[in-house]
């Protein structure tokens, strides 16, 4: 049978792996599909340095449109990321026709329900195992792998950058801004790390997932989205005191209200396997109804781990390319016209417990004074520690866990609290889970 053929946009870290990994286990990949697969075109702005990848293997071209009009090419694979060009060219090639292989969350995130949709009119696939945590392969076992659970809710490290940043700042005792440095000296951080740090980039992973696991629209407008660039060595210190581990998590819940999706700086029970995430790794815990708590690990990032997720697409697309296309896994788990309108809930409706640190006037009555702020409000506590005072010292710090509350009650106890002439400095607040 004459093997799939393949045209790539874009040949960079990704798309290098992507085109290695396919050479090397030609036979094996061939085995599983039932047929070759071969990347025959590749289009990339800096043409010399991919045909020096490339060489006599594919032929190379400046513009991505000829690859898209090449009909010979079976499926196009994008590679470029961003919102811009590369949701054009996604929109062009499926309106010729191809089906479409990517790797960019940011795009699906926000244009997904677009490109979905144009996509089942047209009778195409669009693949993105690549689009969340690398290597992992997440989205097939969200899509299929799990589909007959309800699923309750979702906790994922799946940006690599910021759980380096953090697994240094707690090994090491340093400050963010320190380690950030250091991460872009070794590789881990961009020269603008805004995405990563920020969470915009593991908002767009947590959106995706969201969708498959509950049959809702992409909705990343919709998530709230907290970095750790405010994150200090004393809450890591202090969190790690109580049993605790901070990462930054991608959360996504059902509640009978609605969906909860955040990402944002959590505290997690240092027993946790999650916990235990280190550097650069990705992980992702699942929770359904039938197989209970499950876990998936690894590298979430890098040229063939990535790769791995993009040529499992591949094979999918080759081996479903002549099914039809009724009988093909939808692109969000559930039927289009299954999906359902559950609302997002906005922050102040989320339910979770909290970590406070207050730095506070050592002199009687402070702590009442707070921990009765929390009781008008209907927070009750879980755990305080109080640092001592060193000789001469006037203020204290006073670590306060609270059990499950909702937000909006929460934030209005801590505008209370820092209203108190004896709170001396912000208050830091972090939400905590116990994911059990």
């Amino acid at each position: 049978m004459k093997p799939i053929q393949v045209g790539l946009l874009g040949i960079g870290t990704v798309g290098g792996g992507t085109f290695n990994v396919l050479t090397r286990n030609q036979e094996e990949i061939r085995r599983r599909a039932g047929r070759g697969i071969e990347v025959t075109m590749v289009a990339d702005l800096d043409v010399e340095r991919a045909r020096s990848l490339v060489g006599e293997r594919a032929r190379v071209v400046a513009d991505a449109r000829e690859v898209i009009a090449n009909p010979e090419i079976d499926i196009v694979v994008e590679l470029i990321g961003g919102y811009g060009v590369a949701k054009t060219l996604v929109m062009e090639a499926i309106a010729a026709g191809k089906h479409v292989v990517t790797a960019n969350k940011a795009l699906l995130a926000v244009h997904g329900t677009e490109i979905f949709e144009a996509a089942r009119a047209r009778g195409v696939m669009v693949a993105f195992e690549a689009a969340v945590a690398g290597g992992i392969p997440i989205i097939k076992a969200l899509r299929e792998g799990l589909s007959a659970n309800r699923i309750e809710w979702i906790a994922g490290i799946i940006n690599g950058t910021t759980n380096f940043i953090l697994s240094e700042m707690r090994s090491k005792g340093l400050d963010f801004d320190v380690v950030l440095k250091e991460a872009q000296r070794l590789g881990y951080a961009e020269a603008d790390p805004t995405f990563d740090i920020e969470g915009v980039d593991a908002a767009h992973k947590a959106t995706i997932m969201a969708a498959i696991a509950f049959g809702i629209p992409v909705q990343f407008d919709k998530a709230h989205v907290e970095g750790i660039t405010k994150l200090q060595a004393a809450d890591i210190r202090y969190a790690e005191q109580l049993g605790y581990r901070i990462k930054l998590l991608g959360i996504a819940r059902r509640r009978d209200s609605g969906i909860e999706l955040r990402v944002h700086p959590t505290l997690i029970p240092a027993k946790r396997l999650i916990a235990n995430v280190e550097g650069a790794m990705n992980a992702v815990v699942v929770q359904g109804d039938a197989v209970g708590t499950t876990l998936y690990y690894g590298k979430g990032a890098g040229a063939e781990p990535t790769a791995s997720a993009v040529i499992a697409d591949l094979v999918d697309v080759t081996r479903l390319h002549t099914a039809d296309p009724g009988n093909r896994v939808p692109h969000l788990a559930f039927q289009p016209d299954a999906l359902a309108n559950t609302p997002i809930l906005d922050i102040d409706q989320v339910r979770t417990a909290f970590y406070l640190r207050l730095q506070v006037a050592d002199e009687a009555g402070v702590l009442s004074r707070v921990t009765g702020i929390l009781a008008e409000h209907g927070i009750s506590i879980d755990a305080l520690l109080q640092r001592e005072s060193a000789e001469g010292e006037q203020n204290t710090d006073v670590i306060i866990l609270t059990h499950d509350t909702i937000e909006g009650p929460m934030r209005k106890a801590i505008a209370q609290m820092q209203a108190l002439p004896t709170v001396l400095a912000p208050i830091v607040s972090l939400r905590k889970e116990e994911l059990a």
